[in-house]
């Protein structure tokens, strides 16, 4: 997801994805440590992005 993507999420949206994507990577990586992945870079990506999202949710609230 890029950023200009997140930006356009509304800030209800933005909580509501980073909570769905923070446990996707949970069960990303546990299923990684049972059985590898065909594409392991595929956690790194999910990490930043939500690491983006809490980014922009961060901007949100010092802008208030």
């Amino acid at each position: 997801m890029k950023n200009s993507e997140i930006r356009e999420l509304t800030t209800q949206e933005l909580i509501e994805r980073i909570e769905t994507e923070s446990a996707n990577y949970t069960m990303m990586g546990l299923n990684h440590s049972i059985s590898p992945l065909e594409n392991p870079s595929q956690i790194a990506k999910l990490r930043k992005t939500i690491a983006r999202m809490k980014t922009e949710l961060r901007r949100r609230e010092l802008n208030k």
